[in-house]
This record gives structure tokens, C-alpha cells and sequence, in this order.
């Protein structure tokens, strides 16, 4: 009996799929993030240094450990509006250059550490000036820090490149603003815009002049819609606002039908559209369980729409909030669907595709470093 049948004969006899990644496989996969918040993603331990060093009073926990724990359990409420409410501690922390270099240079490192290689991390300029630093100040700290982060990986034998979003909240009157900045630093390190905050009662279209500039600068462009809102908050970011991709967009699955007795499906028209057009899903399946949005891992939107070939990507929204990282979200969906390597190939080409960095800069990602990393996982699986 070969080494490989008697691999394959353990998985059967332990009733694992075949080929199912193992955890190891999975953390050294090369893995593509577009979808992870800067302010969502902080070390509990730099929480905690940096509020001693600023002088901030209000964290409910002043234990690491502890604090990282109340923010999962805080934000595991099934209310987007809750989830949101615990950005208000690490924002506060993050008000200073150091906070912001040290912070973004962290998230580089933590990412390459879990084997993304690339990553478009997004945050909101206007939301760290209550120290008194400028738009652009908090834009170059960014920037600096995930440089250093991109260093420190390579010095630890890993590679990422690192883009910012720049983020307007959806509730204030800055997009125009942040829109313009986003244009200003487009080649030193941020990539495109976003706009996030709650969704109900604050719809894309309050901000059309930012989009309508953006899109005669050519510059690219996300969108959180269908998050906790649903199909008209979609509708509005694509065919009023012109999305390149929607953030989250789990709330496609309103515009699909499946038969119970026989299986068939039917998609709506806005669902066709969106796959028709190859429209890339941002999806954060352990987020989208805390807002709400899908009520288990095996009941998530994700499995259908892979199904059905959407442009589905993996995403983990907010690492501190969600206590997650890429690898757990691949965990949770090979657990929930039986997704193999070939699955996390596929998924992570998705993300490669979709990045706001030119086209031939996306093929040799692909090309070269994605592509590869999967067959020599594969190759050594063979060989076990």
C-alpha cells in the first residue's frame, strides 16, 4: 500500500473528505485579503500599551487577555450598530503618528505571519485627528507603518504587499473629501475608497459627488452594502454609485431562489447582474454571524454563491472584533462545505482578480507567487 492510499484510507476511516487541507496547510496557503479594517485589527496588548501611554482611561479591560475577549463577546451581538460601538476604544488609541505607524506596521506583520500576501487594509482618515494631526499626517503614518510591517515580514522570511483604503464614514458629509485624498496618495500606497458605518438610513447615495470624482479620476472604489441592508442598499452602490465591489454584499442571497423539493435555483435580476458582470463579494463570514447576517458557518450565503460561481472572496472584516484571521475564516469554511486546496486556490484568485493594483501586477501575483505556493502544498501533500 502506497503512502498516499494509506493517507487516503486514515481520512475515509475517520469520515474527513479527502484532500481536506490540514490547519498547517491552510495558515501557509498564500492568501489574498481585500476586506480588513485597520482600527478592527489591533493587538489587545497594544491596546492596552497605547492607552497607558496616551493617557487613556476607558478601556473595560486592562488586562490583555481580558480585553480581547470582552471585545469578541461585545461585539457578538447580532447588531451591526453594537458591533460598531466597540470601534470606539481603539480609535481612541489610535490618534497620534506612533499609534498609527505602530498599529499599521503590526497588521502587516500579523497578516504575513498567517500567510496573506496581499492585503487592502481600509480605514478612515477623518476618525484620528482628535490630537490635532492633518488629513494627510494620519494618511503618511499609515503608509509608513505598513512599509515597516512589509519589512519586518521579509526579515521573518515572509512576503505581503500591503494597500490602503481610504475610508469615508457614511453618516458624515467628508466623502468629496476623503475621496480627493484617496486620489492625492494613489500612487504611494493607497489603492482606492471605501464607505462604511451602519447602513440603514445613511445610503450610498448621500455621496454620489465623491463616487462621480472617483470615477473621472479612473480611480477604483468599494462599497459596504447588503451587510445589514438589504438588496436596495446593493442596488443603490452598483447602478447608482458604480461599485467596483461590494463590501460584504451577503444580501445578494434575497435575490435568489432555491426550490426546496427539487433544488433549482433561480436568481432575481440584481443577483444575475451581479454575477453576470463578475461583481466581487467581499465576504466575512464570522462577521456577518455577529451583525446578523447569516446565522451559522454551514447556513452562510458563502456556500451557495460558490455554488453558483459568484465572485466570492474571503475576508475577515475585523481581527480583534471577530477574533479571527484568514486562516480561521478558511477553517470554518472547509469545516462548513468540505472546501479542499483547490477551493482556497479558486476563492483566493477571486480576491487576486478583484485588488485595486494594475492588471499586471494582479497576473504575477497570481502568476508567480499564488499559483505556486498551492501546487507545492499539493505536490507535498502527494509525497506525505
Amino acid at each position: 500500500m502506497t503512502s498516499q492510499t494509506t493517507k487516503q484510507t486514515t481520512q475515509q476511516t475517520a469520515g474527513q473528505p479527502l484532500n481536506t487541507p490540514t490547519a498547517d496547510q491552510i495558515r501557509r496557503a498564500p492568501k489574498v485579503l481585500l476586506h480588513d479594517h485597520l482600527d478592527g485589527g489591533l493587538r489587545p496588548a497594544t491596546i492596552v500599551e497605547l492607552a497607558r501611554e496616551t493617557g487613556y482611561e476607558n478601556l473595560p479591560e486592562t488586562d490583555a487577555d481580558k480585553l480581547g475577549i470582552w471585545f469578541r463577546e461585545a461585539a457578538d451581538s447580532g447588531s451591526l450598530e453594537r458591533y460598531l460601538e466597540t470601534f470606539a476604544h481603539t480609535c481612541a488609541v489610535m490618534q497620534t503618528r506612533d499609534a498609527l505607524f505602530r498599529v499599521a506596521a503590526e497588521c502587516a506583520e500579523d497578516l504575513a505571519e498567517d500567510g496573506v500576501v496581499y492585503a487592502e487594509v481600509r480605514y478612515a482618515p477623518e476618525q484620528h485627528l482628535e490630537n490635532g494631526l492633518t488629513l494627510e499626517e494620519v494618511v503618511e503614518a499609515v503608509n509608513d507603518g505598513f512599509r515597516e510591517g512589509e519589512r519586518r515580514a521579509r526579515a521573518n522570511g515572509h512576503r505581503i504587499r500591503v494597500g490602503a483604503l481610504l475610508t469615508a464614514m457614511r453618516h458624515a458629509a467628508r466623502a468629496l473629501e476623503i475621496a480627493e485624498l484617496a486620489n492625492r496618495y494613489r500612487d504611494t500606497g493607497v489603492v482606492g475608497f471605501d464607505i462604511a458605518g451602519a447602513e440603514a438610513g445613511f445610503p450610498p447615495t448621500r455621496h454620489l459627488d465623491a463616487f462621480e470624482y472617483l470615477k473621472r479620476e479612473n480611480n477604483h472604489f468599494t462599497i459596504h452594502a447588503g451587510e445589514a441592508f438589504g438588496l436596495p442598499s446593493i442596488w443603490q452602490a452598483l447602478q447608482w454609485c458604480g461599485a467596483d465591489r461590494l463590501g460584504h454584499g451577503v444580501r445578494i442571497i434575497d435575490d435568489i431562489e432555491v426550490d426546496e423539493t427539487d433544488g433549482s435555483v433561480k436568481l432575481g435580476r440584481l443577483a444575475a447582474y451581479v454575477r453576470d458582470k463578475r461583481i466581487p463579494l467581499e465576504m466575512c463570514p464570522t462577521s456577518n454571524l455577529q451583525t446578523g447576517a447569516a446565522t451559522s458557518y454551514a447556513d452562510h450565503p458563502f456556500g451557495l454563491l460558490r455554488k453558483l460561481q459568484f465572485r466570492v472572496t474571503v475576508n475577515t472584516d475585523n481581527r480583534l472584533m471577530s477574533g479571527t484571521s484568514m486562516s480561521r475564516e478558511f477553517e470554518h469554511l472547509i469545516g462548513a462545505f468540505g472546501y479542499t486546496l483547490d477551493d482556497m486556490l479558486w476563492t483566493t484568485v477571486n480576491a487576486m482578480k478583484s485588488a485595486f493594483i494594475p492588471f499586471d501586477e494582479r497576473l504575477a501575483m497570481i502568476s508567480d507567487v499564488i499559483k505556486p505556493g498551492y501546487a507545492e502544498l499539493k505536490s507535498q501533500w502527494l509525497f506525505q
